[in-house]
């Protein structure tokens, strides 16, 4: 499988974050350009398969907003003002448009972790 997919997960809570929205951003030089937002299912996944694929999937540098803020405030955890972590954006880049760039997300009121999955 080729292209970009995430997962994102709440360890604070031990279950996948639903309803966690995510904007996409291709970055080149100074210009950030959004390309499409998501929102992660039940299983803290997006529908529809990878969020990246076919001729899209091109070889750059890129951008994940996660929008924590929300999400938690959204599932019941209560944050200061202003939230410790609100946006979390992870910038990552594609080299290889023939393998599979899987980004997850583990995420907490007051931390978060990332890794290149499989």
């Amino acid at each position: 499988m080729t292209g970009l997919t995430t997962h994102v997960l709440d360890t604070a809570l031990g279950k996948p974050a639903e309803g966690l929205l995510i904007d996409l951003f291709k970055i080149a030089g100074e210009t950030r350009t959004h390309l499409k937002t998501v929102t992660t299912n039940a299983d803290g996944r997006v529908d529809g398969g990878p969020i990246l694929i076919g001729d899209s999937f091109v070889a750059g540098t890129y951008e994940l907003l996660f929008h924590a803020g929300d999400y938690l405030r959204a599932s019941g955890t209560t944050l200061p003002d202003p939230a410790f972590l609100d946006l979390v954006p992870i910038r990552f880049g594609i080299a290889d448009t023939t393998a599979h760039y899987h980004v997850p997300l583990l995420i907490s009121p007051y931390g978060y972790s990332t890794y290149r999955g499989s």
